[in-house]
């Protein structure tokens, strides 16, 4: 067998040489592969999309795939929840596998398994809290919830998944990300002051006994990077100029931007409204550039205005990394014979994580 094609011969290639052989390398391929791409992917890598959504439609989409190959162009633990949902025939790629979620970073599992026994010093953990991650996480987090009688949620399901939780048991321990499991909490009607955050860096999460037996959500102090960089000053300043304007935020944004916006939700609801709007209408968006950047291309035809809630340039960086020299790196070498980069989640841990991720997609 011959070696794979090393990512040198490939890394050199201008855009648009690598645009014209990317096409050519999926028409040899066909039906063998099928490209999925995250709404925050680059436009440059986007355009040659077969299938594209938020994590939620992703999960869903790379279940029902029969190609041979899934090349997922987003970041490792979506293509480990393709993995995970394919069939033991199918095998998922990550054109690079240096773009990670620094989100997903922020929780480990042995942080967590930690997080869980202190918890059991203090009450009934199996019977006081269900544990629910983020689909923003590693494989192995999703397999400890899967264990434990948890389940993985999205930014579109997560309100349903929480209720899911607290029908099980009291209390929810929620990681990575603090703001969506804030933002869910909230919308159940759940008081602030009984949602505090679990710091895994200190003993106990830094919580007394008497905070951690009051919370009916423990929230992982985790966060998005470009999620964060918006604030609420920036829509203000928006509504001071616009008062007709209309704001939509991604739930992974701080509890101040959700709340002084007309519209929170998942990427694929904040397409959705704003492609449902009416012509004319100008939107104040709080998500990655990359999408925003599309949505405002594709809605100017309508007259509608759409713009990034802030002057910082703000993009998954992460993601960015998936770009079209890694691409037609991945394909050539797929039409060699060739598989670089797969993303084989361990079978004891993907039988656990996806018992958790089938909870979830039963659930939603």
């Amino acid at each position: 067998m011959m070696p794979a094609l090393p990512f040198d011969l490939f890394n050199t290639l201008s855009d648009a040489e690598c645009q014209a052989r990317i096409t050519a390398a999926r028409a040899k391929l066909g039906g063998r592969a099928v490209l999925l791409c995250h709404h925050y992917q680059r436009a440059d890598v986007y355009q040659h999309a077969d299938l594209t959504g938020d994590s939620l439609k992703l999960s869903r989409l790379a279940s029902q795939t029969d190609a041979e190959f899934i090349v997922f162009c987003g970041v490792h633990f979506m293509a480990e929840v393709a993995d995970i949902m394919s069939k033991p025939a199918q095998t998922a790629i990550l054109p690079d596998l240096a773009a990670g979620c620094s989100m997903a970073d922020m929780a480990n599992l042995a942080k967590v398994e930690r997080c869980w026994r202190e918890l059991g010093e203090i009450v009934d953990v199996e019977a006081e809290f269900t544990p629910v991650t983020y689909i923003n996480s590693a494989a192995d987090l999703k397999a400890f919830c899967g264990s434990h009688g948890g389940i993985v949620c999205t930014s579109s399901n997560a309100p349903i998944i929480a209720e899911w939780a607290f029908a099980r048991r009291p209390k929810i321990l929620f990681f990575p990300d603090q703001h969506l499991g804030r933002w869910t909490g909230h919308k159940m009607g759940i008081p602030l002051e009984d949602m505090v955050v679990w710091d895994p860096d200190r003993e106990y999460g830094g919580l007394t006994p008497e905070q951690i037996k009051k919370a009916r959500i423990l929230l992982w102090k985790g966060h998005c990077s470009v999620h964060q960089m918006f604030q609420k000053s920036q829509i203000d300043a928006f509504r001071g100029k616009y008062p007709e304007g209309i704001v939509i935020a991604h739930p992974e944004c701080n509890f101040d931007v959700c709340a002084a916006s007309d519209h929170v939700g998942s990427t694929e609801l904040i397409v959705k409204t704003i492609k449902e709007a009416p012509a004319g209408t100008r939107w104040l968006v709080g998500t990655e550039l990359n999408l925003v950047d599309r949505l405002a291309k594709e809605m100017l035809p309508q007259d509608k205005i759409v713009q990034f809630m802030t002057t910082t340039i703000c993009m998954c960086s992460t993601m960015q990394r998936i770009d079209p020299q890694h691409l037609v790196w991945t394909l050539e070498n797929l039409v060699a014979g060739q598989v670089v980069n797969p993303i084989r989640v361990p079978a004891h841990e993907a039988d656990l994580a996806k018992l958790a991720l089938d909870r979830m997609l039963a659930v939603s």
